[in-house]
């Protein structure tokens, strides 16, 4: 493995539950290939299950899910949660959607990083996993 592709930062993107818009998932994927990380996007309708474990065969960085049915208060704990179980406490857990502030706050003290509504730039969301990255992977070879 090259030392370019060793450094490469991998995002799974998923959409979990019976939400079938994937617009905006498929426009932030886009937007994190062309800022040069590697995105696994694992499509509609999957499980919290089904999320962690590809992002644990894919030994991704970060987790970005896609929320606009209104179950993120469910999702995002199950997902955490799984998350904890399966050892993956140095990915990060991040999110978009329609979700309220007073949620937002709620799954910020869970452990959920950053959770992006709609109209923000891609530009934050990708910033925002590159510096996460970047600082969790201080000290450390990737």
């Amino acid at each position: 493995m090259s030392n370019n592709q060793e450094n490469k930062i991998r995002v799974l993107i998923g959409k979990v539950g019976l939400d079938g818009h994937d617009r905006g998932a498929k426009v932030i994927a886009a937007a994190f290939r062309d800022a040069g990380i590697e995105v696994i996007y694992t499509g509609l309708r999957q499980t919290p299950e089904t999320i962690v474990e590809a992002a644990l065969q894919e030994d991704v960085n970060a987790i970005g899910i896609s929320i606009l049915s209104g179950a993120h208060m469910t999702i995002f704990p199950k997902v955490k949660k799984l998350m904890e179980e399966k050892g993956l406490n140095d990915v990060l857990l991040f999110g978009g959607g329609i979700i309220p502030d007073k949620d937002i706050e709620d799954l910020k003290k869970l452990g959920v990083g950053e959770l992006f509504t709609p109209g923000t730039p891609t530009f934050e969301t990708i910033n925002y996993v590159k510096n996460w990255v970047q600082k969790t992977n201080e000290g450390k070879s990737l």
